[in-house]
């Protein structure tokens, strides 16, 4: 893990709704980088995140990618932007004690929605990939 250090790059927006974030912060997730539709999100595998077949549970991976995606979507501060549909793939497993970073770029915007994606790293290796749809909400009066 990249130790107590300060994010290099960050969006105060995006920052605030990180730090909000309770789910993800329980997890002991740490938010690198938020800025221009690009978000790095880091985890590292603790032993309550390990499946039956002692590897990484799917699930927090995808929740890893899809803070890393909620970042990236929420860096310009204007308007709240959420989920609309995502899907990942599995290409390699994790382990106990593995630090996971998670990389989320913006591809398209159209409209109100948008397309994400993030990969999902072990050190060089390509752990999941996740790709996510978005929908920018329209402001509430």
């Amino acid at each position: 893990m990249s130790g107590d250090r300060a994010p290099e790059k960050r969006n105060e927006t995006a920052w605030r709704m990180f730090e909000a974030d309770r789910a993800s912060k329980n997890l002991g997730m740490r938010l690198l980088e938020a800025t221009e539709g690009r978000a790095v999100v880091e985890m590292v595998v603790g032993p309550l995140m390990v499946n039956g077949h002692n590897i990484a549970h799917g699930g927090f991976m995808f929740t890893l990618a899809d803070t890393a995606f909620a970042c990236a979507c929420n860096v310009d501060g204007g308007e709240v932007t959420v989920a609309s549909g995502a899907d990942i793939t599995f290409v390699a497993p994790a382990h106990e004690g593995d630090v996971l970073v998670a990389t989320a770029q913006e591809r398209l915007l159209f409209g109100r929605s948008g397309l994400y994606d993030v990969t999902v790293r072990r050190g060089e290796d390509v752990i999941a990939e996740f790709r996510g749809r978005s929908r920018t909400l329209p402001r509430r009066g």
